[in-house]
């Protein structure tokens, strides 16, 4: 019996011993094993054959009557004899092998198929023996039923056949070894990492950069000024940086530094705990004890009394230069409040440089109780003069900002482009907690070189988280006001070289001249006049005097025309009817040569001599002060100062450039639409 498949045949073939055999070759290229679903395929057509011929009554009388062996040769599917069996009886094949054969097991009689492919072509056979049949199978060819079985039975085998190896998993594929991890954090492995095929997942947009030591100490510096880093690691490893013995004053590793509330580093004596802000060294002329470096501090104690030294540390020297601290200059007034131990407190302290060392600037100083302590502190001394620069005429100082829930952002970029309207270079702000909007509209400042942004913090106890700092800031108002010095006394001491005058503004009020285009003008104008008579001292600040333009007054009118409702300043003209009184609230440009310690309104102590502040003429200048309402201490006095408000459009002279300044900023900000 002969059957075909796409590229494979099979024939039975009955040899002399009675026993039938089942051949399969294949006409592939190279000789292959036929898949599960051939074997099932060639078992399902040779049963079907066998059903067929069992159920011809002719076929099985003449084999029980013992008829010869004859192979039946044919293709497709149509009836034909299958192979004879012994003892009269033909038994269906049982046991199968796969190949590929050896040529010694060769089918005989192959050559006699009547098929077109020549005999040498390579195959595979599969050999069916009928031996094994007999015992199990010879009880059942007896009648057509028990046949039909056999055939469903093979048939369910075939099915197993070819499902059993579908249904076992995949193997999984073994992914790559991993690299080491300390590869992936060099910056090498970045670039020799090949392109991720086309199917793969995209990697997520991070921050794949890896910064140097050195960027990273530059950055360390940019967020901590008061921190020498540079200085440091270029002597960490001197072994001879120390004073007179190698145990008496070492110069202290940063790692060994006492910080507390990120920008302050930390003394602790006999008497009390001292919290330092930042160094400057003061060469001014006009200093009577010559060159001396100047420490902004907080101390809890209201007289100090315990004796702290300065440790002084050169680039051009390696033992520090030890000398006594001169003085604590209390930079704040008894009469104002919190005036008790235990409260932080406001200093300015002097470290007077020796003779031989005038003439060098220190790079960083450590302030110790004994000359010979192992400091916990160690500040960079700022030096911000320019080499040959001229300075500049005026500079903003903003104290610290705290604004969290409050966006002010619009009303800020206002503010800014006045100010700079006005004359000032640049503002240098101070950071508590503020909104994502001021945030984003100080960056854009920043990166157009207008503002600096310096973070601050409270010092000791007091609170920084932010909500509560703002609770704790707004209740504490004496506490928040001594707590301001700092940043307007560090304001003055990194800019008292670049700039003449100084302003410690709020982001609500501003300086107006009302004869002239500009604060230059302004102090031409005023500086002939203001000349102090012989025998006083120079003068150290020209303050304006305090005018209201409160938010009720703007209710109670309404909007202005031409100009838009987001500008402030411009639509609030009504202020109240007079001024606050001489010398109350008052702002005032700082002349930075005469001025050694800065309070809100005034200076408190000055180079020189005392301290003198010329009052600007109300028809030359004045403070407009833009608030909801008065201040607290004027809570009584304000609805006299409010009644009959006078309309007062000054500010409008520079309308025009500042309202299309304005613009121009809030629509780059995305605040407000482009123009279309």
């Amino acid at each position: 019996m002969l059957g075909t498949g796409t590229d494979y045949r099979y024939r039975v073939t009955t040899k002399s011993n009675g026993n039938h055999y089942l051949t399969v070759s294949t006409f592939a290229p190279r000789p292959r094993q036929l898949c599960s679903a051939e074997l099932a395929a060639v078992l399902a057509d040779y049963a079907g054959r066998w059903m067929d011929w069992m159920e011809e009554p002719a076929l099985r009388m003449r084999r029980s009557a013992g008829g010869a062996r004859a192979g039946v040769r044919g293709a497709g599917r149509g009836r034909s004899r299958p192979p004879g069996a012994r003892g009269g009886q033909a038994t269906p094949p049982a046991e199968a092998q796969l190949c590929p054969r050896s040529p010694g097991r060769r089918p005989r009689e192959y050559e006699r198929a009547p098929v077109s492919a020549p005999a040498a072509l390579p195959h595979s056979s599969v050999t069916l023996d009928d031996k094994v049949m007999r015992g199990w199978c010879g009880a059942w060819c007896g009648s057509r039923a028990r046949v039909r079985w056999l055939a469903a039975l093979v048939c369910w085998g075939a099915l197993l056949v070819v499902a059993l190896p579908r249904l076992q998993p995949p193997t999984p594929r073994r992914a790559p070894p991993a690299p080491p991890a300390r590869l992936l954090l060099q910056s090498e492995a970045a670039t020799s990492t090949p392109a991720p095929p086309p199917t793969a997942h995209p990697s997520p947009a991070t921050d794949a950069r890896v910064l140097t030591e050195e960027q990273l100490r530059a950055d360390a510096e940019r967020r901590l000024p008061s921190l020498p880093l540079a200085y440091w690691h270029k002597h960490q490893n001197d072994k001879n940086k120390f004073f007179k013995k190698k145990d008496c004053a070492p110069f202290p590793s940063i790692y060994e530094l006492e910080f507390h509330n990120t920008y302050w580093q930390t003394l602790h004596t006999d008497t009390g705990v001292f919290h330092f802000y930042g160094a400057y060294l003061d060469d001014r002329n006009t200093s009577r004890i010559g060159p001396a470096v100047r420490i902004l501090a907080v101390h809890d104690r209201i007289k100090p009394t315990v004796v702290t030294h300065c440790q002084l540390w050169f680039e051009e020297r390696e033992a520090p230069v030890v000398v006594r601290n001169l003085e604590y200059k209390y930079v704040w007034n008894s009469k104002w409040g919190n005036y008790r131990d235990r409260v932080l407190q406001p200093y300015l302290m002097a470290c007077v440089l020796p003779a031989d060392v005038r003439h060098l600037v220190p790079a960083s100083v450590s302030i110790v109780q004994a000359p010979c302590d192992r400091a916990t502190n160690n500040l960079r001394v700022h030096h911000d003069r320019p080499p040959t620069e001229a300075r500049k005429d005026f500079a903003i100082c903003v104290k610290g900002l705290d604004f969290l829930h409050e966006d002010l952002s619009v009303r800020l970029v206002e503010w800014i482009e006045l100010v700079r309207l006005l004359g000032a270079d640049k503002v240098f702000f101070y950071e508590l907690q503020v909104h994502p909007n001021i945030t984003k509209v100080l960056n854009y400042y920043t990166e157009q070189g207008v503002v600096s942004v310096t973070p601050i913090t409270l010092p000791g106890g007091q609170p920084n988280l932010p909500g509560l700092q703002h609770m704790y800031l707004k209740k504490k108002t004496t506490h928040k006001r001594q707590m301001e010095l700092i940043p307007y006394n560090d304001c003055l001491y990194r800019n008292m070289y670049r700039y003449r005058w100084l302003a410690l503004l709020d982001i609500d009020e501003v300086i107006v001249p009302l004869e002239d285009a500009d604060w230059s003008a302004l102090m031409r104008r005023v500086l002939p006049l203001s000349t102090p008579l012989q025998g006083k001292p120079p003068r150290s600040s020209y303050h304006a005097s305090n005018l209201y333009f409160l938010d009720s007054l703007r209710h109670e009118h309404g909007w202005e025309e031409g100009v838009p409702h987001y500008m402030h300043m411009l639509q609030h003209v009504y202020h109240t009817r007079n001024f606050t009184k001489p010398g109350q609230y008052v702002k005032a440009f700082h002349e930075t040569e005469r001025v050694l310690a800065l309070h809100n309104h005034f200076p408190l102590a000055c180079l020189g001599g005392a301290c003198s502040s010329y009052p600007l003429e109300t028809r030359h200048a004045r403070l407009q002060h833009y608030r909801a309402d008065c201040v607290t201490a004027l809570s009584k006095s304000c609805k006299e100062l409010s009644e009959a408000p006078v309309r007062d459009t000054a500010l409008w002279r520079w309308r025009e450039p500042l309202v299309a300044r304005a613009g121009a900023v809030l629509r780059a900000l995305g605040f407000l639409p482009p123009h279309r």
